[in-house]
């Protein structure tokens, strides 16, 4: 039995906040914001919009588009940092509760912006063992509930939003996930955190964005090189490459060190901005509903987040093309 990707989708809210609001609130300009991030817009949801929400409008969509039912899911796996609840009860549950599951079992994971990796990861152990048969994964964020909007160096990153997908069981080897490999340092945790906010700090943000900058280069481009030698594939054999849509900078020089050529690549970080674990559903749903993601594609995934964790997965594209799905 192997693991395949056969949906995707995403919902992102309906506030498109541009770089001019944050020039009307700080010390910066719309200049300085898109050279160093590359973003010119990001999506915030509205004061009554939870995270499961917005993973629960993602899910329809993923579901629909693998020809699924509700009644069909029997795991729910959601990865986020902004939970609507903390520490209880997950935000699967609720996306579970809202989607109408009965009987299923539901889960948060929290690894940062490698979330939608890690799940990916655990869906495939669980249908690789036997033990589940359509697993619907998310990745879903409020960042803007987590987001210090006084702090010039972080506020402008990150925007709301979420994907998901259903990993299937299928006989046949030519949809199977080829591989994932996921991993993490806690001594590095310092870098990219939220405080303690049992100790009554305020639970925003904070990123030491230099020394984050540098590890999330050198480890985005060792881990492709890791995973594409394991599996003995070239730049080539990659139809689309999809890394975790932090910054723009960060982007062209792992792209750039990877050697892939620009129709290879992805990037929705500057309509979107840094939505965390998201980022890479929502950049797939965008290439997919373009066109450019199509049955059997072969995908390259690549992430890194506060953790510090990072990971990758190679798999070919099992679901329908966009136009058999309208």
């Amino acid at each position: 039995m192997y693991a395949a990707i056969k949906s995707i989708g995403s919902y992102v809210p309906n506030e498109k906040r541009n770089n001019q609001w944050f020039v009307d609130r700080m010390d910066t300009s719309d200049d300085w914001i898109t050279k160093r991030t590359g973003i010119s817009t990001r999506r915030i949801a509205n004061k009554d919009e939870q995270t499961s929400d917005m993973g629960v409008q993602a899910s329809k969509i993923a579901i629909q588009r693998a020809g699924l039912t509700i009644d069909d899911i029997d795991l729910i796996i959601c990865a986020t940092i902004s939970p609507d609840y903390y520490c209880m009860p997950s935000t699967a549950c609720i996306i579970g509760q809202k989607l109408g599951t009965k009987d299923v079992m539901a889960m948060d994971i929290s690894a940062a912006c490698t979330g939608f990796v890690y799940a990916l990861s655990i869906a495939k152990a669980f249908i690789e063992s036997n033990m589940k048969k359509n697993i619907l994964i998310i990745g879903a964020e409020k960042l803007s509930s987590i987001v210090d909007y006084t702090d010039r160096t972080t506020c402008m990153l990150f925007g709301d939003g979420a994907g998901a997908s259903i990993i299937s069981a299928t006989n046949d080897k030519n949809e199977a996930i080829i591989d994932i490999q996921c991993s993490s340092d806690g001594n590095l945790k310092d870098l990219l955190l939220t405080p303690n906010i049992l100790n009554g700090e305020k639970q925003f943000i904070q990123m030491k964005g230099n020394e984050t900058f540098k590890i999330a280069v050198k480890t985005l481009v060792r881990d492709v090189q890791d995973i594409m030698k394991k599996n003995s594939m070239k730049n080539t054999d990659i139809d689309l490459f999809i890394p975790h849509q932090a910054n723009y900078r960060i982007l062209k020089v792992v792209g750039d060190a990877l050697k892939f050529e620009e129709k290879q690549k992805i990037i929705t970080v500057q309509k979107y901005g840094n939505t965390s674990s998201a980022s890479i559903p929502m950049a797939m749903n965008d290439a997919y509903e373009n066109n450019k993601l199509k049955y059997g594609d072969t995908i390259l995934l690549d992430a890194f987040g506060g953790g510090l964790t990072w990971g990758s997965a190679i798999f070919r594209f099992a679901g329908k093309n966009i136009n058999d799905n309208k």
